[in-house]
């Protein structure tokens, strides 16, 4: 009875233990915490994304990592209040969004000309509001 007590309180130390080392271990994320050096980066990667040919081989691989950038950034910035009323802010949602929803939608379809346009209009104005400093 009391070797049984003893394992389950020394498995539940060590669970404690492992949980605890794992969430200091840093940033789980690709991003760095600087809110212009990321937005930059996520644009850049998510250009690269939608200027893919349909038959590009590496496609599958890029559109991953555009998944992964808008995971990460949505999930570093959703909730700052630093950058929430950042007007860069606001546009990179919506463009996220919007292609974070064709990526849920149609994930096997190649983005329309339409949506490309605008998520190209989309990026230069975050660009511009970053270089502005909003």
């Amino acid at each position: 009875m009391h070797m049984k007590r003893y394992w389950s309180r020394l498995l539940a130390l060590v669970l404690v233990v492992t949980i605890g080392l794992m969430g200091c271990s840093g940033s789980p994320d690709s991003l760095t915490g600087d809110y212009r050096q990321d937005t930059l980066a996520v644009v850049n990667t998510l250009r690269q994304a939608i200027d893919l040919s349909p038959d590009s081989p590496n496609k599958a691989e890029l559109q991953a990592e555009a998944r992964q950038k808008i995971n990460d950034f949505s999930a570093r910035y959703q909730r700052a209040n630093s950058v929430s009323t950042l007007s860069s802010f606001t546009t990179m949602r919506t463009a996220l969004n919007a292609l974070a929803g064709h990526y849920s939608s149609y994930p096997n379809r190649p983005i329309p000309q339409k949506l490309k346009s605008r998520l190209v209009k989309e990026f230069d104005l975050v660009e511009t509001a970053l270089k502005r400093g909003s």
